[in-house]
């Protein structure tokens, strides 16, 4: 009993550190499943796990043909909660998505709860060092890499007197961008001619520069530069 214990509340404490490292990086970036969240989901993995390896003594005198120990099953189970869960913390921001990050934290946690309750304490440091530089180091990487950006443009133009096709092609090209998927159509009773494409940019500041022409042109009667991504 006394190392029933001992087992217990070892793996409970470093389940809970291991949870706090990782959403202590998750806090620092500002993201709602941080510090908190991320700790109780690593602690109640392992304690769900711990159940599955003590419950001999549950059902101790249980005939031994009527009770199928596998561990696996509640692993199962604790990883299809977390998706409701990670699901909570993405959100939909007009074309852009935010929460995908913490959402995959969150699995990670919870998976090296599950490997800690199991007593495999290689694996739980390995993975919490793993994740922590996935978290930290990769965000670093991520902001030197040369990527394109992505924007959802919409101009509108009264219809008869709108701004040809290759025209506003031309002035994207003379900003550095490019464009792809453009599409037509009217709007108010056929009153207003509508480009919309997705433009693309090596720098933020190109949109801000498309911008700025954009509103200098008394024929755009309205337009939108939404950023698109993560």
């Amino acid at each position: 009993m006394e190392h029933e214990y001992l087992t217990t509340v070892l793996r409970l404490l470093l389940a809970v550190a291991a949870g706090a490292l990782i959403g202590l990086e998750r806090t620092y970036h500002g993201r709602p499943a941080g510090f908190r969240t991320h700790t109780l989901v690593c602690t109640a993995s392992s304690l769900l796990m711990l159940l599955s390896i003590f419950q001999w003594q549950l059902i101790a005198g249980a005939p031994m043909d009527t009770v199928r120990v596998d561990p696996t099953r509640m692993a199962q189970g604790i990883m299809t909660g977390i998706g409701f869960l990670g699901a909570g913390v993405i959100m939909k921001e007009r074309l852009k998505i935010r929460g995908l990050t913490t959402a995959a934290s969150l699995w990670l946690t919870a998976s090296i709860g599950i490997v800690i309750g199991m007593g495999l304490y290689f694996a739980a440091s390995l993975a919490i060092v793993l994740a922590l530089g996935i978290l930290i180091v990769f965000r670093w990487i991520e902001g030197i890499i040369p990527s394109l950006l992505n924007a959802r443009l919409t101009v509108r133009f009264i219809r008869h007197d709108y701004m040809p096709e290759e025209e506003l092609q031309q002035l994207i090209r003379d900003h550095g961008m490019d464009s792809a998927g453009i599409s037509y159509s009217l709007e108010n009773e056929g009153k207003t001619f509508v480009y919309q494409m997705t433009i693309r940019a090596q720098n933020p500041v190109d949109f801000k520069r498309l911008a700025e022409s954009l509103n200098t042109m008394d024929r755009a009667i309205e337009f939108y530069i939404t950023p698109t991504g993560d």
